[in-house]
């Protein structure tokens, strides 16, 4: 089995939103892909308390190919009392790592139909304006080589 690093996003965007830019993406470039279906433990939080939850996991894998061995996973779940907050978390082969990484995220993000790193004024105020993961979710698409600065969408 190769091994592969795994990275966690916090995004704005839905978990079938996700799940169909990677599909169109392997389709185009007739990769042999497989659904994931699973389950995740997150954290809510009641007042002060956090309760342990399980929520559904959506997924593709990829399967032979150059890109063998790439996997998307997918949740969303609500943190506090309102207002839901989204995940991806791609496994990545060593050997599809550097520019090939870089190109597929970079072809994934235009695919969306909404920049994944940036949330209305009014989602932040349900969800919690304060909270890590917006800034969490610039860096870490920055830091794989993402322009976060400019964000198109593919027509």
């Amino acid at each position: 089995m190769p091994s592969s690093r795994t990275i966690e996003i916090p995004v704005s965007i839905n978990p079938t939103d996700a799940i169909r830019a990677m599909r169109e993406i392997g389709e185009s470039k007739k990769w042999s892909m497989k659904k994931i279906d699973g389950s995740t433990i997150v954290q809510r939080w009641a007042i002060i308390v956090p309760l342990t939850r399980s929520t559904r996991v959506l997924g593709l894998q990829v399967e032979g190919g150059k890109s063998d061995g790439l996997l998307l996973r997918t949740w969303s779940y609500v943190p506090g009392s309102a207002g839901r907050i989204s995940f991806v978390s791609f496994s990545i082969p060593d050997f599809f790592d550097g520019r090939e990484w870089e190109s597929f995220l970079n072809e994934w993000i235009s695919i969306l139909p909404r920049c994944p790193w940036k949330w209305s004024f009014m989602e932040r105020s349900i969800i919690g304006y304060l909270l890590p993961e917006f800034r969490i979710s610039r860096k870490k698409f920055s830091n794989e080589g993402v322009k976060i600065s400019k964000w198109k969408r593919a027509d």
